[in-house]
């Protein structure tokens, strides 16, 4: 009973976090009933994305008015009907939309236990470049590809990759002993969420056990690798800013 001595696998530093499901507490969040809501990665830690967990009970619901705040929703368990700006789109397991900033979105109908996991950010406008659109879509369907040719290394993208949008969410699945070939240091910031599976996370000097639920945010230049350990498939969700200049 690690939690009467006070244990946990969580870690928050300046320039990375690791959040696990043990830790969670949840908060209240203007346009959300009937659900459960954790925030996981915020400004508040230092980050300029925010990553918040939802669950639903059956009647729940989701009705979020138009900002400068852009929002991608990808469906963890369950199934319900997101609409965006009125339209609506029936999703399940795997399931994914995106809300650009100025439109409003919603949920209705789900399923008791349906999550949701959420990453939002502030749009950054380019002059003369459009910005996108709604867009729905089922991870089931994207085409995946061995990363740098690795076929234990799966990687999906699941919003296009053009210049309008200043953020992406890609799907990484690896095989039992499956990694990163290097030590990643880059400008783009993560937001993370471990769908399945298992493995070890490093993040800068120190490496992590990792399972499915838990939540990391990486810094810009945060030193990362991953390796799947166990015997079935590991695979995370996450998120990275994009196609912006760095001044």
């Amino acid at each position: 009973m690690p939690e009467l001595f006070g244990h946990t696998r969580a870690r928050i530093g300046p320039r990375h976090a690791l959040i696990t499901a043990d830790n969670h507490v949840n908060s209240s969040i203007p346009g959300i009933t009937g659900a459960t809501a954790v925030v996981l990665v915020s400004p508040a830690m230092g980050a300029s994305v925010a990553q918040t967990l939802l669950t639903f009970e059956r009647g729940g619901a989701a009705r979020v008015a138009a900002s400068d705040v852009q929002t991608f929703g990808y469906v963890m368990d369950g199934a319900a009907t997101v609409s965006v700006d009125g339209v609506r789109k029936a999703l399940k397991a795997g399931g994914y939309f995106y809300c650009p900033a100025g439109s409003e979105w919603g949920l209705s109908g789900p399923r008791k236990g349906t999550r949701l996991t959420l990453f939002q950010k502030k749009y950054a406008p380019i002059a003369g470049v459009k910005a996108p659109g709604a867009l729905f879509g089922d991870q089931a369907k994207v085409k995946g590809a061995p990363f740098l040719g690795d076929p234990a290394a799966n990687l999906q993208v699941l919003l296009p990759d053009t210049q309008g949008f200043d953020m992406a969410v890609n799907l990484f699945a690896y095989q039992p002993g499956g990694h990163l070939p290097f030590v990643e240091v880059h400008i783009m910031e993560h937001g993370l969420v471990m769908l399945s599976g298992e493995g070890v996370y490093r993040l800068e000097d120190s490496w992590y056990p990792v399972r499915a639920g838990d939540a990391i945010w990486m810094a810009p230049f945060c030193a990362q690798w991953f390796v799947a350990m166990g015997k079935v498939p590991a695979s995370y969700l996450y998120y990275k800013d994009v196609n912006r200049a760095p001044l």
